[in-house]
């Protein structure tokens, strides 16, 4: 009877493991999935101002605010040591070029009005 107990506890565990493995992976491919839809609609919104330099910071912007949504997912999910240390590298560098892309937009923006 002992054994039988000990062995139904243990299988309890296991399923109860493996459904969190399993919802796990789940929330993964969501947020996954989640931020790539939010990077590619901020991307669809961009309008062209036909100048190349300045729609390249448009679309690149939430270009690589996908990849820090998704690095995020990396840290909330993820167990390899490397590739925790690439997501919170790939936040640090993505949101620095964010930075610099907003502030030359920013510069730039206001070297159009004084033209004008």
């Amino acid at each position: 009877m002992k054994l039988s107990l000990w062995a139904l506890s243990l299988a309890a565990i296991l399923l109860v493991i493996a459904s969190s493995a399993a919802d796990a992976q789940d929330g993964l491919v969501h947020a996954m999935h989640e931020s790539m839809a939010q990077m590619h609609a901020a991307m669809d919104r961009v309008s062209s101002t036909g100048d190349p330099d300045h729609d390249f910071a448009l679309m690149m912007i939430p270009h690589h605010q996908g990849a820090i949504d998704m690095a995020k997912v990396e840290l909330l999910y993820g167990k390899d040591p490397v590739m925790r240390r690439l997501a919170q590298e790939i936040i640090a560098d993505q949101q620095s070029e964010i930075d610099a892309m907003r502030l030359q937009l920013s510069k730039t923006s206001g070297q159009a009005r004084k033209k004008n």
